[in-house]
């Protein structure tokens, strides 16, 4: 069995992870480690929960202690796309490191920028931040980054999904060329994450752990079908009140919709907290601290305020509404079975849900298990008929035949009835009384006279 000592890490970072009662590193941290501890620029791509926070802090570390200076100038910048998400990872940095006395601080914005600026002064060894503060104290000029040792971009796909991609280029851009960079994902990221590692990396090692289609084993996917959104209100009420778990989190598309299923679910006295892009920072705040002590155990939350939550005990994902991608459905059930851990995924489908979840599935080369909640059995049990991609088989319609119908939107006459109908015969015309000609109007026959 593989231990962090066979990774060759210092003593004191032992000691920390000792401490934590983390004594073998996952497949990710024993992948990753050697080949930053040795310098490589890296591209990895690994799955939700699966260590890649200590997978780079690590060697991170390490090299800050083995290679010492006098505190000049930042050495090491670690970009993440959420606030929440970056004060996890200062906290997991303060755990590590507690042995080595290397100093980090927070860039975020919803915090004070005069008190951010003086705490860049002090020049820490590490700033963790989020790109868009970033960038304003780059402007503002408190940020030096010329002689930066290691650029970090963790959850580098969902900045680029909340379009950080300039911002995290610009950066980059701004950090001397001899930097080692490390980056992290869940996903492949598609074209955008193939240019900034062609900007960004130099000559980089990629490690890919996990592709989207590797989802979590222990996590058991499945999904409910609903006839209209108060169907699935009913039928998120029912799930909580009969499944087992420690802690949920239910993803709607819209924040409207989210603080419609907070409302219906406080209403039958869950203890629940609403999270999306329209709350402020305190309220993001006391949301997470709430959810993570036990005094709210259900989150109702959008995308972009659920990217970044890692909550130990969250074992229940609700899709209220059907992701809108697979990476996106790859994200949202992340947040549970993390590190081993075992948790449940239950989508909620209406009919028009039927072929965006059917190409997820293809996408991921996996098929959810079917449910029915017979108390709740609704109208809508899925299409009838399916393609062999799994989508509705609907009726065609037929096609007109001449493009000049098509556009006209009626039907093309049919050919006997078109060869019977000849020219209009036009009413004979005489001359009148004023020179012209009028026209006759032809009587009919008014019998016989009198």
């Amino acid at each position: 069995m593989t231990t962090f000592a066979d990774l060759n890490l210092h003593e004191r970072l032992i000691r920390a992870l000792t401490e934590q009662d983390i004594t073998k590193p996952t497949p990710v941290q024993q992948a990753a480690i050697p080949e930053a501890l040795a310098g490589h620029d890296l591209h990895v791509v690994a799955r939700t929960g699966s260590g890649k926070t200590a997978a780079f802090l690590l060697p991170l570390l390490q090299g800050l202690m083995e290679h010492s200076r006098p505190r000049t100038d930042t050495r090491a910048l670690i970009m993440l796309p959420t606030r929440e998400l970056a004060q996890q990872t200062l906290k997991q940095v303060e755990a590590l490191g507690r042995y080595t006395f290397i100093q980090a601080e927070l860039v975020t914005g919803g915090e004070d920028f005069k008190v951010q600026a003086a705490k860049m002064r002090k020049n820490p060894e590490i700033l963790i931040g989020t790109p868009g503060r970033l960038i304003e104290h780059l402007e503002a000029g408190n940020l030096i980054l010329g002689d930066l040792e290691v650029l970090v971009l963790d959850e580098s796909d969902r900045m680029l999904d909340m379009g950080f991609s300039d911002d995290v280029l610009r950066l980059a851009a701004e950090c001397r060329a001899e930097r080692q960079t490390l980056l992290f994902s869940a996903t492949s990221g598609g074209n955008a994450m193939v240019k900034i590692i062609g900007s960004v990396l130099n000559n980089p090692k990629s490690l890919v752990l996990d592709t989207v289609r590797d989802l979590n084993e222990a996590v058991t996917q499945q999904i409910i079908t609903a006839d209209d959104v108060a169907h699935k209100e009913r039928l998120v009420q029912w799930l909580l009140a009969h499944e087992t778990f420690g802690k949920a989190v239910i993803f709607t598309n819209t924040r409207d919709q989210a603080d419609r299923l907070g409302g219906v679910l406080r209403a039958t006295s869950q203890k629940v907290f609403v999270l999306h892009g329209e709350k402020d920072q305190k309220e993001r705040k006391l949301a997470m601290d709430r959810l993570k002590a036990g005094a709210v155990n259900v989150l109702v939350a959008t995308d972009v305020a659920a990217r970044g939550i890692h909550v130990d005990g969250l074992d229940l994902v609700i899709n209220f509404d059907m992701p809108r991608s697979g990476d996106e459905y790859v994200h949202r059930i992340g947040r549970t079975g993390r590190v081993g851990g075992e948790g449940t995924a239950i989508s909620l489908i209406a009919a028009h849900e039927w072929n965006l979840m059917a190409s997820i599935q293809r996408y991921l080369r996996q098929q959810f298990e079917f449910r029915i909640v017979e108390p709740l059995r609704g109208k809508y049990l899925g299409p009838k008929k399916t393609k062999s991609n799994g989508k509705a088989a609907g009726s065609k319609k037929k096609k007109h035949k001449t493009k000049a119908d098509a556009k006209k939107g009626r039907k093309p006459l049919k050919k006997k009835a078109a060869a019977r109908k000849g020219p209009r015969r036009s009413k004979p015309a005489v001359p009148d009384t004023q020179g012209g000609f009028a026209t006759v109007k032809k009587k009919k026959n008014p019998g016989p006279i009198d």
